[in-house]
């Protein structure tokens, strides 16, 4: 438990200071834009009132505080699912930035009442509309990682 606690420590804070610097330090969320290395990184201010993509966004109170609701209770599962015996250590680090990257975006949504996104990467000739942020990219990372480790069982010392 103390692998899933740090890991989603160490997300937690580096997604919420990368959104400090960015949004605030940089004033991103007046400027809109910033082309860092274009068109390979870019910063990109989008508020996201929905989950991946803006799905299921709305601008209402019960779709903010149901998102939350949502984001809690899923990152508590998490936590007392990988809790219980028996889980490897890629998979407690897994569990850690799935759950770092959801209370990310859940105190956003207390803070600004949307998700600040702003990572925006490009390829030559195509404009990636979309923006992100370090907790939606813990969250897909950690959500595959249990998909791929959950079932593996922890290696024992001989």
């Amino acid at each position: 438990m103390r692998l899933t606690a740090r890991v989603a420590a160490v997300i937690l804070l580096l997604d919420q200071i990368s959104k400090y610097l960015v949004v605030q330090g940089l004033d991103l969320a007046n400027r809109g834009a910033i082309d860092v290395l274009p068109p390979w990184l870019n910063f990109r201010m989008a508020w996201n009132r929905g989950v991946n993509f803006g799905l299921f966004s709305g601008e209402t109170d019960l779709t903010r505080w149901g998102l939350i609701l949502v984001a809690l209770v899923i990152a508590g599962w998490v936590w007392r699912w990988i809790a219980r015996p028996g889980h490897g250590r890629a998979a407690q680090a897994s569990a850690g930035l799935l759950i770092g990257g959801a209370l990310g975006n859940v105190i956003d949504r207390l803070t600004y009442g949307a998700v600040a996104d702003f990572l925006n990467m490009s390829l030559p000739g195509w404009a990636n509309p979309y923006s992100f942020n370090v907790a939606d990219i813990a969250i897909f990372a950690g959500a595959g990682g249990l998909m791929l480790f959950a079932a593996e069982k922890p290696k024992t010392e001989a």
